[in-house]
């Protein structure tokens, strides 16, 4: 998925945007994928990621699901509209997405005003790096230690 997204992702920049989001194959109207991660949004008490089969499982965004899960967040897999959007993969982890630009019809959608994630996802992200960093317990079994 990285190399298909090269040219979309040179054309964002040179137009002054950080990343890409991609809209579904299909219908092109429900977003599915950033460019260098997983998309997932959190509406209420939700966490909601795209039922896709164009996109590539993440290891991370299903560590989020199953962390979410135990904070009492419902976990839902389907078509995403956005008010608390972020993107997670290896490198990030969570990063906040500030605004989406529609660029076809000349419309913004301002999700994170400050430019930091929301309470949820700042919960799920120090979830996650705790565990990763041994702070929390990984009562999952995803750490293995190579001595």
């Amino acid at each position: 998925n990285y190399a298909a997204s090269l040219v979309a992702g040179e054309k964002a920049k040179e137009k002054g945007y950080a990343a890409v989001l991609y809209l579904d194959p299909k219908e092109k109207k429900y977003l599915d994928e950033c460019g260098p991660a997983n998309f997932f949004g959190i509406r209420g008490n939700s966490y909601i990621t795209p039922q896709s089969h164009s996109i590539l499982p993440s290891i991370t965004n299903k560590s989020l699901q199953q962390l979410a899960a135990d904070m009492g967040l419902t976990v839902e897999r389907r078509p995403v509209p956005f008010d608390e959007a972020a993107e997670c993969g290896t490198a990030a982890v969570i990063a906040p997405i500030s605004q989406i630009d529609d660029l076809d019809i000349d419309k913004s959608y301002v999700i994170a005003k400050d430019g930091k994630p929301g309470p949820v996802c700042e919960k799920l992200y120090n979830k996650l790096r705790g565990i990763q960093y041994g702070d929390e317990p990984d009562t999952y079994g995803w750490v293995t230690i190579i001595e």
